[in-house]
């Protein structure tokens, strides 16, 4: 369903507890077909336990967003013109925002800037005041042996070792995101008492157990190698695990992770303490079986799937999922459209996003959801793979390349060219003659010419953006780290590939 400019929607926000308002405040047409309507939606300053009536419907304004680096700013973007169909129109007003924006959004807004008004507004004012006083502030601060701005707001590569490294960061009044390699006991007394620190990364903490059920922390990435008990705090969303998985690990969550979406890598045990789970992320999946997920987190609302590429299996198992919303996949295999469940069997889904999946998949369930497509449900699904596909582009790490929209096909090809050639010039130094100057020059070689492949592809067409730049820069590391590795494997530690120096040269040589 398309809406008229000024409709006025409402849908329940499960964070706040209450009903949340938009407006369509305009459409545009995009190139292509009607579907590529563009609506611009306004995030409303309001909520209530039960849906507007018609003088709250007239008392509703924009929402003003001032929290953390926000400066008084509209929550205003561009997202699909097709109404998510949990949303309820509730009426219409002429626009209460008339400038247009410039911002393109994931998807309609369900509260989430709202809510982190609130939040916001909820914090000290003397601290918040400190915050905002310190977000333009250049000026240089000591923190370890490093020079860092006073408006820093993430902070990488921390390694502390006492107290005083962890006291230091007083100094940072703009600090919202840690980075931890390591561990000392005065980390959490810091992070409980800062409202600002929403985001940690902790890896070889070396710790059996962590408690941050005093923290604000939102987004927590922890390796959990050896960890037999995570406390969980009550405003965790977002819970990311790398590292060994122990099948003994428990965690303690508000409402049993009602609220928590997970990541993990494909290697999933049955984590105890989060049976209500609201999302789950699996990633790197080579083989995964579905029907043990049902039994271990029966309340999803959202699942999103990666292959390796891979193959999933019991794919119709996806309907005993009730609550069932988003379902997306990118690279899996070993289904078929008819093993796929029938609209009718997941009456709550509203995104449904298939990517790089098999042809006759692809082209059955298109047809079974057609009609759906047109009644609100945000459906894709693209990038239908023969066989053939997955034979050539099974290790291929530039394979997505492969019907992104604005890359021509021959400069996917050429990517993949490089990068096959590029792995047998490392397999070749890996069991050639040890001999330090020579590997080290054919490194070089091999970095230029890298380099300058990608530089001749992007001089006419400009193709490459932040997205494959980083492609491109997690290739050359991953075809370095792989000849280290080989070469330790050989038991002969008198060569150590000069990462930083060829860093370095990818770095000066590049043109995109």
């Amino acid at each position: 369903m398309i809406p008229t400019v000024g409709d006025i929607y409402c849908v329940y926000v499960e964070k706040l507890q209450q009903y949340a308002a938009c407006q369509v405040t305009g459409l545009k047409e995009t190139e292509g077909k009607t579907s590529d309507t563009l609506a611009s939606v306004l995030q409303l300053d309001w909520t209530g336990d039960q849906l507007p009536n018609e003088m709250q419907l007239h008392q509703m304004k924009p929402l003003i967003c001032n929290f953390y680096f926000w400066n008084d700013r509209v929550d205003h973007s561009f997202v699909s013109a097709i109404v998510p169909s949990q949303y309820v129109l509730v009426g219409n007003l002429p626009p209460l925002y008339t400038k247009e924006t410039n911002t393109y959004g994931g998807g309609w807004p369900i509260g989430e800037k709202l809510y982190l008004q609130r939040e916001w507004e909820g914090i000290d004012a003397i601290r918040r005041s400190q915050f905002k006083q310190a977000v333009d502030d250049d000026e240089e601060v000591m923190i370890g042996d490093r020079v860092m701005r006073r408006s820093t707001s993430t902070l990488r590569d921390f390694s502390p070792k006492s107290e005083e490294d962890v006291t230091e960061l007083a100094k940072l009044p703009c600090l919202t995101h840690i980075e931890m390699n390591g561990y000392t006991e005065s980390i959490f007394p810091f992070i409980e008492d800062n409202p600002f620190i929403n985001e940690l990364h902790i890896i070889d903490h070396g710790q059996t157990i962590l408690d941050i059920s005093k923290s604000h922390l939102t987004k927590l990435i922890v390796d959990v190698s050896g960890l037999r008990e995570l406390i969980l705090n009550t405003k965790m969303t977002s819970l990311n695990f790398t590292g060994e998985l122990s099948p003994d690990l428990r965690i303690v969550a508000h409402e049993d992770g009602k609220c928590i979406t997970l990541n993990v890598p494909s290697s999933l045990p049955q984590v105890t303490g989060i049976s209500r789970l609201e999302g789950l992320y699996i990633r790197d999946i080579s083989e995964l079986n579905l029907e043990p997920l049902v039994q271990y987190y029966p309340e999803l609302s959202e699942l999103r799937l990666w292959g390796k590429p891979g193959n999933v299996s019991n794919i119709e198992t996806i309907q005993q999922w009730a609550n069932l919303q988003t379902f997306t996949t990118y690279d899996l295999f070993g289904f078929n459209g008819e093993q796929f469940p029938d609209p009718e069997q997941l009456p709550e889904l509203t995104t449904l996003w298939l990517t790089s999946l098999p042809a006759d998949a692809a082209k059955l369930i298109k047809t079974k959801y057609k009609k759906f497509a047109a009644a609100g449900l945000d459906i894709e699904i693209i990038k239908a793979r023969k066989p053939e596909w997955l034979a050539e582009n099974l290790n291929n790490p530039f394979r997505d390349w492969d019907g992104r929209d604005h890359i021509k096909a021959v400069h996917a090809k050429k990517a993949t060219q490089l990068f096959k050639q590029c792995l047998k010039e490392i397999r070749q130094l890996s069991q050639g003659p040890m001999d330090q100057e020579s590997i080290h020059k054919q490194l070089v070689s091999m970095v230029e010419d890298y380099t300058q492949t990608f530089n001749k592809m992007d001089a006419k067409t400009g193709f490459i953006e932040t997205i494959e730049r980083e492609e491109i820069y997690v290739v050359l590391t991953e075809l370095l780290d792989q000849l280290q590795q080989n070469l330790e494997l050989r038991q002969d530690d008198s060569f150590k590939v000069n990462h930083e120096e060829l860093y370095e040269i990818f770095d000066c040589l590049r043109d995109f």
